[in-house]
């Protein structure tokens, strides 16, 4: 699996080392286990998949472009579902907070992640458009969802010298990059064409979902 990666264009060395440290199966459904390292998303309920293998490392490269030592600083992602890029941004940034909106996805990657005892990594029930502003500052920010545009408090709470990456659009979707030089400048870039679930606000809880 993590030769297609790197064939499909993902080239940093430690982004493809965090990759062969996680083992995908332990994210999907027993079911679909024979298709865990298959370069493809995978359904983990409630409308929502584990992103394809490829999209999962070349957002961790954009995001390691915000700092010459990712160790040093946090990592915000938004959108846990499963927990499997949790894991692997786990392995690039110094600590990592993963915010979910959905309660069942949030408990499932608890379940998932928990065998792993992962020490650097935070996870978060919540609204993930408000960001996490008890842990800001964040070295890099990554979405796992798609919105209009790059929401506010997610701007607010990027560090200088640090990005967030995040796909944009609802019809056409743009693996989009933001970041904030150590003056404060923001310098957006487009990449990629993509397509990610849609951002949505608020949370969903079991009653309610």
């Amino acid at each position: 699996m993590v030769d297609r990666v790197q064939e499909l264009g993902v080239r940093d060395p430690r982004v493809l080392a965090a990759m062969r440290c996680v083992e995908r199966h332990r994210f999907v459904d027993q079911a679909l286990a024979s298709r865990a390292y298959e370069d493809t998303a995978l359904p983990i309920g409630f409308g929502q998949t584990i992103s394809q293998p490829y999209i999962v490392g070349r957002c961790a490269e954009l995001a390691l472009s915000g700092t010459a030592d990712p160790k040093s600083v946090a990592a915000l992602e938004v959108g846990t579902g499963g927990g499997y890029a949790a894991a692997v941004l786990s392995e690039l940034f110094g600590t990592v907070f993963s915010i979910e909106r959905v309660r069942a996805l949030h408990e499932l990657a608890r379940a998932n992640l928990r065998p792993l005892r992962i020490a650097n990594l935070r996870l978060a029930f919540g609204d993930g458009m408000l960001g996490l502003p008890t842990e800001a500052p964040f070295g890099a920010i990554v979405s796992t969802a798609a919105g209009d545009d790059i929401p506010a408090a997610w701007i607010e709470q990027l560090a200088p010298g640090g990005v967030i990456v995040a796909p944009l659009g609802r019809g056409t979707q743009v693996l989009t990059v933001l970041s904030r030089s150590p003056e404060g400048r923001l310098v957006r870039r487009e990449h990629e064409a993509v397509r990610f679930v849609p951002l949505l606000q608020g949370t969903v809880t079991a009653e309610n979902r």
